[in-house]
């Protein structure tokens, strides 16, 4: 097996046993959000695992095609991505799983 596919079974693995629970690495983000959410609707802060994606990409991967390497200099909304970018590049239904799903929210939204 590939690294790539070691390291995602480990972190798999390891979610499991944590039960799911939002486990915050070095380098892990919390993506606050801004504004008022449309309908009053109240999701939680956006979390990001940098450190999942770390052991899978390469920074190229993302930095700088995708999100500025400053942290907070890109302004990332759910209509950016649903357009395909920030996370929407790789998260389309297709390469990861679907941001624009209702179905998922949790898994960025804890």
């Amino acid at each position: 097996m590939t690294r790539g596919v070691l390291a995602l079974c480990a972190v798999g693995l390891l979610l499991i046993a944590l039960g799911g629970a939002a486990m915050a690495a070095p380098g892990d983000l919390i993506l606050p959000r801004k504004g008022t959410p449309t309908g009053g609707e109240q999701f939680p802060p956006a979390a990001f695992p940098h450190t999942l994606h770390r052991v899978l990409y390469k920074c190229y991967a993302c930095h700088d095609s995708l999100f500025k390497m400053k942290r907070g200099a890109d302004e990332i909304s759910m209509d950016a991505i649903g357009n395909g970018k920030f996370c929407g590049a790789c998260h389309n239904g297709k390469t990861a799983f679907a941001a624009s799903s209702f179905e998922k929210c949790a898994l960025c939204h804890q």
